[in-house]
């Protein structure tokens, strides 16, 4: 069984899904792994980063992105007519092993999502929404990613910004998260809150089931040059005196317009443009990576 990871912050603009398509890339390209890239967020960044707009327009039109599998949980049928296996895409950018569920500009619609669940607590005679609430939660990103968890190493999902109904499902059915920011007051503000979300969020499904996602760790991205160095180190020490070391990768992504660049060509730049600065962290980042996880693995067996 492979890994589920969901890199995440309640802040947008960290490099959370650059980060998501590097490292997922890196991980097929250099450590021959496979790996699925799940986009849970309406913006479609990591499918675009993945595959060009005329693409993902056909693959909309056929109905193959993850609202149609959503939907489906949503108003269950007898006979559905897509399977998780039917919406992801193989061999993504050309590169065998890399594979994306794409994401939709329009994932779930909430207004059906709480009727259902309204619809629900009556049937089952439960005075407390939140017990129907928390139930659909544990097996909304679940239940898309049974069928396939068995055929991959890792399973990224690359989470919105804030802290939305897919956000908590995808931490919920993860077992480790990553937690992408910038060296500035404003990105750890987004470190905190979503810290606290998530001990709130295994607090409330404490009763039902022990959620056992866990912190792999907080990556640095768009590190500055000699002129903001100073700062953003000194912003990356308070981190670590919240944290620990251990809970910091050593790996920061440098501020590289390469890695920008990237994202008009509709692939990672670790396959565009891998002598580069940034492509170079991600290679190192992938690798320290692989080591977290298999500490942590150890620990936890």
């Amino acid at each position: 069984m492979g890994y589920v990871i969901a890199t995440a912050n309640m802040k947008g603009g960290v490099g959370k899904t650059t980060l998501s398509v590097n490292l997922a890339t890196a991980l097929v390209k250099e450590h021959g792994k496979r790996v699925l890239v799940v986009d849970l967020d309406t913006q479609i960044s990591a499918t675009l980063s993945l595959m060009p707009p005329s693409e993902f327009a056909k693959f909309r039109k056929r109905k193959q992105t993850l609202r149609y599998l959503v939907e489906q949980i949503i108003s269950p049928v007898d006979n559905p007519k897509f399977s998780s296996h039917d919406v992801v895409q193989h061999d993504v950018c050309n590169l065998p092993g890399l594979d994306l569920l794409p994401g939709d500009i329009d994932l779930y619609d909430e207004f059906l999502v709480s009727q259902m669940l309204h619809q629900e607590a009556l049937d089952l005679g439960k005075c407390e929404f939140e017990f129907v609430w928390n139930r659909f939660e544990r097996f909304l990103i679940k239940k898309i990613l049974q069928p396939l968890v068995g055929e991959y190493d890792f399973i990224i999902l690359d989470c919105a910004p804030g802290y939305t109904l897919l956000t908590r499902s995808a931490l919920v059915a993860s077992d480790f998260y990553i937690l992408p920011a910038k060296p500035e007051p404003l990105s750890v503000i987004g470190i905190q809150l979503l810290e606290r979300r998530i001990a709130s969020l295994k607090e409330s499904h404490q009763k039902d089931q022990i959620l056992k996602v866990s912190m792999l760790g907080i990556v640095f991205t768009m590190s500055g040059n000699l002129l903001t160095g100073r700062y953003y180190r000194q912003v990356i020490a308070r981190v670590n005196q919240d944290f620990g070391a251990s809970k910091l990768f050593s790996t920061n992504i440098p501020i590289d317009v390469n890695v920008a660049k990237a994202v008009d060509s509709f692939m990672p730049v670790v396959l565009t443009n891998p002598s580069t600065a940034g492509a170079k962290a991600f290679t190192q980042l992938t690798q320290e990576f692989l080591e977290k996880v298999k500490v942590v693995a150890q620990v936890q067996s």
